[in-house]
């Protein structure tokens, strides 16, 4: 295994870290901008890094459907593809399993499924040929293809998953081609039972791999129960190797998360609030379609550095009531940055040992002004 991950400082159960890989590292406990399609929605790949976000996501079942693996190996990979020269993660298409659930049959050997594009063509993918497009694709971290099971679910269907993603964990891991740089990980399923997320942990660690996702969770379920199985979840993972919460989410979701052990975390929450008015703020979310931003001259934020910010309110509230593509542009990479902010926030209380008292300070503002915000 060549994906190196340095642990830097452990605060309580908040771990600080850097992942080394083939095109650069990055810092830990890390927010990766969803760019699902080769591409983070209505921002160019230079506006994504002057955020501050150091790894990207692309998926490999929307790469596969188009424009293709082969056209993007011919094309040089990823990076060389889409201009960005960090390093990226492939989510494997589990997700989409789900998701897809009235296009997708589930077999031992793979998923078959139909495309969501046309409708009419079928397609069938094995543990070994996500692996393989993902090769295709360049991606420095690999996602083994597991199944997400939607929330409630009987006990059952859960420990049948987990027997099944463990194989097909195995078989991804024995296609995977190792090389400097670049690795990959098994994900952790099991529901919201305890005894199967352990189960799914401990299995997985047995096949070894690079690092370690919890998968499964941030799929309606309740916060508490999201964080009861990410604490059943870290004490059975290697402190060795990173640790990644698949699709999570909210500031308080992360914050919660990293008191829990969590390194890397994905969302498209701030990107798709970028689209749709929504500003994430130290002081909560604003809705800048909100006719009370008319003559507003501050910005969003007034401690964000971002392009944004160095506008009023009431610029913004303009772009967006007149459906200009700037307004979504300019909320979009605000919001990134303000990820990227809390991120590094994050990191730097670890580092000092006061993680806790700014997880607190953080919330209290957040929830208290979020609530002045809206009366």
């Amino acid at each position: 295994m060549s994906l190196k991950f340095d642990l830097i400082s452990v605060d309580g159960n908040a771990r600080r870290g850097r992942v080394h890989t083939a095109h650069g590292d990055f810092e830990t406990p890390a927010f990766m901008a969803v760019g699902t399609a080769a591409t983070v929605k209505a921002l160019t790949m230079e506006q994504v890094a002057a955020t501050g976000t150091q790894v990207i996501l692309g998926n490999t079942y929307h790469l596969m459907m188009r424009p293709g693996g082969d056209l993007v190996e011919k094309m040089g990979g990823l990076h060389k593809f889409s201009g960005w020269h960090g390093p990226i993660l492939t989510d494997s298409g589990g997700f989409q399993v789900m998701s897809l659930s009235n296009l997708v049959k589930m077999k031992e050997e793979g998923v078959e499924f139909t495309s969501h594009i046309d409708g009419g063509i079928k397609h069938f993918m094995r543990p070994e040929d996500s692996v393989h497009i993902q090769h295709q694709l360049d991606s420095n971290i690999t996602m083994v293809l597991d199944e997400c099971l939607h929330l409630p679910t009987t006990r059952e269907r859960a420990e049948k998953n987990v027997d099944m993603v463990t194989r097909w964990a195995r078989r991804s891991k024995e296609a995977f081609i190792d090389r400097d740089g670049y690795g990959i990980f098994g994900i952790v399923q099991g529901a919201d039972f305890k005894d199967l997320r352990e189960k799914s942990a401990k299995a997985l660690t047995e096949i070894g791999f690079d690092g370690y996702a919890i998968g499964g969770l941030a799929v309606g379920e309740p916060q508490s129960v999201m964080f009861d199985m990410i604490a059943t979840t870290t004490p059975h993972l290697p402190d060795d190797k990173p640790r990644y919460l698949m699709g999570v989410g909210t500031p308080l979701d992360i914050l919660g998360a990293v008191e829990r052990g969590v390194d890397m975390f994905d969302c498209v929450m701030p990107t798709r609030a970028g689209r749709t008015a929504q500003a994430f703020t130290r002081h909560g979310t604003l809705n800048m379609r909100n006719a009370r931003f008319t003559d507003d001259k501050n910005p969003i934020d007034d401690k964000c550095g971002c392009p944004a910010c160095k506008l009023s309110r009431a610029y913004i509230h303009h772009l967006v009531k007149c459906n200009e593509i700037l307004g979504a542009t300019l909320l979009t990479q605000h919001n990134l940055w303000f990820y990227q902010d809390l991120m590094r926030d994050i990191r730097d209380s670890i580092e000092q040992g006061r993680f806790k008292e700014f997880k607190d300070e953080f919330i209290k503002k957040y929830i208290k002004e979020n609530k002045d915000e809206q009366q």
